[in-house]
């Protein structure tokens, strides 16, 4: 059946009401995983920084686990309500989750309750999430010309990467404006200042509500109910019947499942490992991403504008192949760059603290902090041990040592290369999977069709990338690098899948 959607001269008001909306979940949804390692030493017992910022990692993937069932649930209302009331309420749950994580007080006021409190505020926006982005991209799809889906859809794709470019920058400010000067607002921002990045998003959410609240339904959505023909069980429609089940499979295996771990790869565990393992500086490991991001968002056009033309398949395919091939070269690349191993030291500082701590029935304990500089190939490493030695003769703690390494210009520029690539691998498979999945599935079940396996792919398979590659290198220690071959093996598994099974005709009319 063809469709008729509205005329393309509206078609601009309507993308931007609801990029508007979906950007800003996204940055609600992100500004956790950006904040990891503050998130970790405040929500977490301090004695295992390690294991810190694994549970922190855990709470953040936890949110992508849930994205299915609010895909389920969401998605069910927009086939029976409508696209419009449906994704209006998953922004409200979104933004008030989002503003509350920003009031729990920390582990060391309220113990194992704040962990807790934040885990179930990042279920509700791993719900809320679970409808949003099905929700936004039917609706632009449904109002778009056949010819110039791929385009138009295009532009909600980059709403994820805005968000997190958005979450990053608004970090950023926030971190170096609390205080005049640089050491006393960095230490303000991780006692207390990191929660404004999170009351921020109110302000953000109320905004897009307004907006929200102006649109009209769906033109496909609005005639399938004007005729009474809508579906009464669209999850048994989707789930059930064996022709469109083959379709969430297909959709599931050779598309979002190797879109999901490229993304998160170049994105999320690029910045994770530039900042845990490169050890480069806060600011920097997040200028770096913001500026690759930049640099690469007006991919998802040119490559959601190109599938209207050759088809999404081989776009899609080509992004997860060069990801395969490259992901380990590329990360060596990072890693050596940053190597300061073999430096020679040609200046050193020591500001030795000792502070002595009255310790109830065990004595005093004698805290040192040990600060060196090292400086080699236009990299500035400072290097911050604190011990502890207990006078009584007991055993101290684990001597921490963190280290920060300030790249020069060349080596920093050199970085967000390396980054801008995967993000381009990122806008090849990302860009035109909007105008796929809308096209795989008919008008009446499509919101919920195409959301669980968008949400299985990029929640589950996508959203776990971080925890299992940075737990990967905690086990095989010998190698850095280890943590990549989860998003190498998810994305050869969907590539070989999608190659054999997915069908590169371009259907000039949604599937009705």
């Amino acid at each position: 059946m063809n469709s008729n959607p509205s005329p393309e001269r509206g078609i601009w008001k309507i993308i931007s009401a609801s990029s508007v909306g979906t950007l800003i979940e996204w940055y609600d949804f992100y500004i956790f995983g950006s904040l990891a390692t503050v998130i970790a030493s405040q929500f977490f017992p301090k004695t295992n920084p390690t294991a810190a910022l694994l549970s922190t990692l855990g709470t953040f993937a936890a949110g992508f686990i849930v994205r299915p069932f609010g895909a389920l649930v969401f998605g069910r209302l927009g086939d029976l309500i409508g696209r419009k009331y449906t994704f209006l309420l998953t922004l409200i749950i979104m933004g008030g989750s989002t503003f509350a994580i920003g009031l729990v007080p920390g582990y060391a006021r309220i113990g194992f309750a704040a962990p807790l409190l934040v885990l179930l505020l990042r279920l509700m926006q791993g719900l809320a999430l679970g409808g949003e982005y099905g929700g936004a991209a039917t609706y632009v799809a449904e109002h778009s010309p056949p010819h110039r889906r791929g385009f138009y859809t295009s532009w909600i794709q980059t709403t994820a990467t805005l968000g997190l470019f958005l979450s990053l920058g608004v970090i950023l400010i926030a971190r170096h404006s609390l205080a005049p000067d640089m050491e006393t607002s960095i230490k303000k921002f991780n006692d207390w200042g990191w929660r404004i990045p999170f009351w921020v998003s109110i302000i953000l959410v109320a905004v897009s509500i307004y907006i929200r609240l102006k649109m009209k339904e769906s033109p496909l959505f609005a005639k399938l109910k004007t005729e009474g023909k809508t579906s009464t069980n669209p999850l048994k429609e989707s789930f059930v019947h064996k022709a469109n089940l083959k379709m969430v499979l297909l959709a599931l295996f050779g598309a979002t499942m190797g879109q999901g771990v490229v993304w998160y790869t170049g994105q999320f565990y690029a910045q994770s490992f530039i900042e845990n393992v490169c050890k480069v500086d806060f600011d920097q490991s997040r200028t770096i991403i913001i500026w690759a991001i930049l640099f690469a968002t007006p991919f998802f056009i040119v490559f959601g504008l190109w599938s209207d033309k050759v088809g999404r398949k081989w776009i899609m395919m080509g992004g997860m192949l060069l990801a395969i091939l490259t992901y380990r070269p590329l990360f060596n690349q990072l890693q050596a760059i940053t190597d300061i191993t073999h430096s020679k030291e040609i200046a050193e500082r020591k500001e030795i603290h000792t502070k002595v701590v009255p310790i109830a029935s065990t004595g005093n304990v004698i805290r040192t902090t040990t600060t060196k500089n090292y400086f080699d190939n236009g990299i500035i490493a400072t290097e911050v041990k604190t011990d502890s030695v207990y006078t009584s003769g007991e055993l101290g703690l684990k001597p921490e040592v963190k280290t920060s390494k300030l790249l020069s210009m060349g080596i920093y520029w050199q970085i967000v290369l390396l980054v801008f690539v995967m993000i381009l691998y990122v806008t090849m498979v990302y860009g035109p999977i909007a105008a796929f999945l809308v096209e795989l599935f008919p008008t009446r079940i499509r919101y919920t069709s195409m959301s669980l396996p968008y949400h299985i792919g990029n929640g589950v398979f996508g959203g776990l990338t971080p925890f299992i590659a940075t737990l990967l290198t905690t086990i095989y220690t010998g190698d850095k690098l280890v943590g990549l071959w989860y998003p190498i093996i998810i994305s050869a598994v969907c590539f070989l899948i999608g190659v054999v099974y997915i069908n590169n005709k371009i259907d000039p009319d949604v599937n009705d």
